[in-house]
């Protein structure tokens, strides 16, 4: 922005009614004084130098911070209590109970109605159906088989079969039993009770550390962290307040009870029986036998049979009929009945019940956690500036201002020999490059601590 304006000036400094450019390789100095030209022409030039600087930039990382807080844990503890409670025992009872219900009667009449029906009339007629059958002529004829046979012949032989079985006798004997019974006895126990009420206690949470811009007069915009306003919350607290109470406690103590009782005892005395047992022999005896077996033959003979077929021809004629149609009416008769309706009654049985009670107890704990804290870390970023910087160019006259006469052309620095655009160093100057603009201060730029802004 500084180059620009600086040309901008150079340009509007040069005359109107000049025939050249000033300076840059005008055409005649016809309009300048004698005195101007003088031995040598010196005029201003810029140069562009270009500088590697380096800023500091700051990058926001995010870094793990560890950190303890303590934790409210709750344990379950059981202990033992005795209830009586009550079971619910259902009777079924009756009560009587009227009603009137609605029973109908049907009555059955009938009415007379007159109808005409087509009735089929059928006729028997013959026609002739003569065929040629092959009938089978049987002959019957005897012939001799005969066989040998095994016939069974039986005889009963009767034996002793002798037997030991055991004889079942009973006998009567005292004995003496022993069987144990639980004998119930109530003793009083006296147990700790909590009847303790929760409260709401209030608990000042501290608010979060966030990232705020603020501006310095010195150095300019910079982050800090501020600590936000906090709030109040309220959190369940419970009071204990223990009593002691006295409750009955029923236990059951065990007895031993003698007893004589009559038992019977079975024994089994072994016993020989003989009896007689009839057994049956079988016999095989050899017997020819002589079968007469039929048998028949048969031969086809050709016969023809006359037969007339009948067949029947259907013919409808009308005929009226009457017939008698039952009509059925309903009424309704309303009867009163007796009835027995079951209720249930309930009634309440007490009973002990031993059950296990559960219990809160608090305890604090401590838990390792970890969170993220937003750091600022600098770093250096190298960047290029570009400035102008004005240097004096000086130029023999060799076209004739040394003697005086102006009127002769002045071809400008460019083409005269031994003229050229440059500074002490000798480094020649591009005209018609344009001038970079230089960057601001580094100094004056704020980091931003977002990275991904």
């Amino acid at each position: 922005m500084r180059a620009t304006l600086f040309l901008a000036l150079i340009t509007l400094a040069v005359p109107v009614t000049a025939e050249a450019g000033w300076y840059m390789g005008a055409g005649s100095y016809n309009c300048c004084p004698v005195t101007s030209c003088q031995p040598t022409s010196c005029y201003t030039t810029c140069k562009v130098e270009r500088q590697t600087c380096y800023k500091t930039v700051y990058d926001t990382v995010m870094e793990p911070e560890p950190y303890t807080v303590n934790r409210t844990v709750y344990d379950t503890v059981y202990e033992d209590q005795s209830t009586t409670c009550y079971r619910n025992v259902t009777e079924t009872q009756y009560r009587t109970e009227e009603y009137t219900v609605a029973r109908p009667v049907y009555e059955t009449s009938s009415r007379t109605q007159t109808y005409t029906v087509m009735k089929p009339v059928t006729e028997t007629l013959y026609r002739d159906s003569s065929y040629t059958v092959r009938r089978p002529v049987f002959e019957d004829h005897v012939r001799e088989c005969r066989r040998t046979v095994m016939r069974p012949v039986t005889e009963t032989i009767e034996r002793e079969c002798r037997r030991t079985v055991m004889k079942r006798v009973c006998e009567t004997v005292n004995q003496e039993r022993c069987y144990t019974i639980m004998k119930p006895v109530t003793t009083c126990k006296t147990v700790r009770r909590d009847c303790g009420h929760w409260t709401w206690k209030p608990v000042c949470v501290p608010g979060p550390v966030v990232p705020k811009m603020s501006c310095d007069p010195c150095t300019g915009w910079k982050v800090c962290m501020t600590q936000m306003p906090g709030w109040t919350t309220y959190r369940p607290q419970w009071c204990a307040k223990v009593v002691e109470q006295q409750i009955p406690c029923t236990t059951y103590v065990p007895e031993v009870v003698r007893q004589n009782c009559p038992v019977q005892v079975v024994k089994y005395v072994p016993e020989v029986q003989v009896t007689t047992v009839p057994v049956t022999v079988c016999k095989m005896v050899p017997e020819v036998i002589v079968e007469k077996i039929p048998y028949r033959t048969c031969k086809m003979v050709c016969e023809t049979i006359v037969k007339k077929v009948p067949y029947q021809v259907c013919k409808m004629v009308p005929e009226e009929r009457t017939c008698e149609i039952p009509v059925r009416t309903c009424k309704t008769v309303y009867e009163k009945k007796t009835r027995e309706i079951p209720f249930c009654v309930t009634k309440q049985v007490p009973y002990e019940v031993t059950r296990r009670v559960a219990k809160c107890v608090p305890r604090v704990e401590q838990v390792n956690c970890t969170r993220m804290v937003a750091k600022c870390v600098p770093r250096q970023v190298a960047y290029e500036v570009c400035r102008v910087v004005p240097s004096t160019v000086c130029a023999p006259c060799d076209s004739g201002c040394a003697s005086g006469n102006c009127s002769v052309p002045f071809s400008g620095a460019g083409s005269a020999p031994g003229s050229t655009y440059s500074d002490d160093a000798g480094e020649g100057v591009e005209t018609n490059k344009p001038t970079p603009i230089p960057e601001e201060n580094p100094e004056d730029t704020v980091p931003n601590p977002d990275p991904q802004a």
